[in-house]
């Protein structure tokens, strides 16, 4: 059987006035750092429990992993990305949307998966993502953010 995420792809606009040289300069991406197997960095993320929808899952794993509730972003209409990718054997596809931080000083409150947070630039948040999956994801959300602007 094939393993189901869901998660949410969060980033945040740093404040106006802040030095940026090209459209997308002031948007960074929230990655959090496992605290177990490899310590890989991902957006907030998991799976999908019975009698859940992909975006009740998102929305909870969100909420447990990284302590953001559905009032503290906002959900980005017009992006969803899914991944398709192998882990130990076994297909496994991975939902994400988009959404935005409301306040860019939101608290982060890790749950105990993870052992740190950053938020990253693209090219930052590609580096530490790793997966060519997971760094496409993000440039195709820099992509539909920056074609908004």
């Amino acid at each position: 059987m094939a393993l189901r995420a869901c998660g949410l792809i969060i980033y945040r606009r740093l404040q106006a006035g802040a030095p940026s040289s090209k459209v997308g300069d002031n948007i960074e991406y929230l990655l959090l750092q496992t605290s177990y197997g490899t310590h890989h960095w991902t957006p907030p993320k998991g799976h999908v429990d019975l009698g859940e929808d992909d975006l009740q899952t998102a929305l909870r794993e969100t909420q447990e992993e990284a302590g953001l509730n559905s009032s503290q972003f906002t959900l980005i209409e017009g992006f969803k990305k899914e991944l398709q990718y192998t882990v130990r054997s076994k297909p496994k596809t991975v939902i994400y949307w988009l959404a935005e931080m409301n306040d860019c000083n939101t608290e982060i409150k890790l749950s105990d998966e993870h052992q740190a947070f950053r938020w990253l630039k693209l090219e930052e948040a590609c580096k530490c993502a790793e997966y060519k999956e997971m760094q496409a994801a993000f440039r195709a959300v820099h992509q539909f953010l920056c074609s908004k602007t």
